[in-house]
């Protein structure tokens, strides 16, 4: 699991130890299993939501762990042009490549470590397709796809997006160096990610190494979910066990934390965790495939729009060469 990795974690700005005593540590809530499925054009996924009341995942909406798989070649899949209103996507590649073009014009090529944030707003077009030479060659995919709600007052926001390269996200090291955090989006203990974002979130992908623990400080007023990329280990005070696929909902509280034992319950491979939290929007939620608006009027609305082509245009291929040629 590439993302992004550093030859000497000691040398990162560390994250604060946090007090036991003085701080409180949010207990488990609940640990669910993600079960899979597949998504676009048929490629697999695990649907880390699935199951959990909204209430518990708000401002997230959906969220699909794209793999971990190893293609033949021949074999990568992407999707077709489809549309999106009233949230953000926000697609975070872990391992191999992935493309993306919109009809807002935005897009570009996405691979270990990259995340693209695309704002959907009031509406757009948009495909994600694994590019030619993968598709020839094969190789490893694994990512993540995550929706973030917009409140009512930003569901027609103009959209956008953003491409985050690997190397501009925040890298930090727990107090005895045992793990990697990467902030993504969002602030942790100062230190603030590159994603810039409509609802207040946080998001971190950090690896915690076999016998270490790790303790994150988090907004008391922030959600707390934590999605196991890979690995076994322990979540919470109580430490509850954990494992590749599972999601972890944190009660309330102002740390987080995980571990990745040695032997009987760990292993010898490092803890891949995803964490993820953000200011609740508190707003109903009427989602229909690819919209998530707060009515059911507002819904058949997308769905009218998107068929009278107010969503956008599905760009015209090579556009950029035709309009070159004599």
């Amino acid at each position: 699991m590439p993302a992004v990795t550093v030859e000497n974690v000691l040398a990162l700005p560390r994250v604060p130890a946090t007090d036991p005593v003085a701080v409180a540590q949010r207990p488990v809530a609940l640990v669910t299993t993600a079960p899979r499925g597949f998504e676009g054009e048929g490629f697999p996924v695990r649907r880390a939501f699935a199951g959990v009341d909204l209430r518990m995942l708000d401002p997230f909406v959906h969220m699909d762990q794209m793999g971990e798989v190893d293609y033949a070649p021949g074999e990568p899949k992407g999707t077709s042009w489809h549309p999106h209103r009233g949230f953000e996507t926000v697609t975070y590649m872990i391992d191999g490549q992935m493309a993306h073009q919109d009809s807002n014009g935005g897009g570009g090529l996405i691979t270990n470590g990259d995340t693209q944030w695309m704002t959907a707003g009031a509406g757009i077009l948009h495909i994600e397709t694994p590019p030619e030479h993968l598709v020839v060659t094969g190789g490893l995919f694994h990512g993540i796809q995550l929706w973030v709600n917009l409140p009512r007052s930003l569901k027609f926001a103009q959209p956008r997006y953003q491409d985050i390269r690997g190397n501009d996200v925040a890298l930090l090291s727990s107090p005895d160096g045992g793990a990697l955090v990467r902030v993504i989006a969002g602030e942790l203990a100062g230190h603030a990610g590159p994603g810039v974002t409509h609802t207040p979130i946080t998001l971190v992908h950090a690896t915690v190494s076999p016998g270490a623990s790790l303790a994150l400080p988090w907004r008391a007023d922030f959600n707390a979910l934590a999605y196991v990329l890979a690995g076994n280990g322990t979540a919470g005070a109580q430490q509850r066990p954990i494992r590749s696929g599972q999601l972890v909902v944190y009660g309330l509280g102002d740390a987080l934390t995980v571990g990745a034992p040695h032997g009987r319950g760990g292993g010898d491979e490092p803890l891949d965790v995803l964490f993820l939290g953000g200011l609740p929007i508190r707003e109903p939620v009427a989602a229909y495939g690819p919209f998530v608006m707060n009515t059911k009027a507002e819904i058949l609305t997308a769905l009218d729009d998107y068929q009278a082509g107010r969503l956008g245009t599905i760009p015209a291929p090579h556009a950029d060469v035709a309009a070159e040629s004599p």
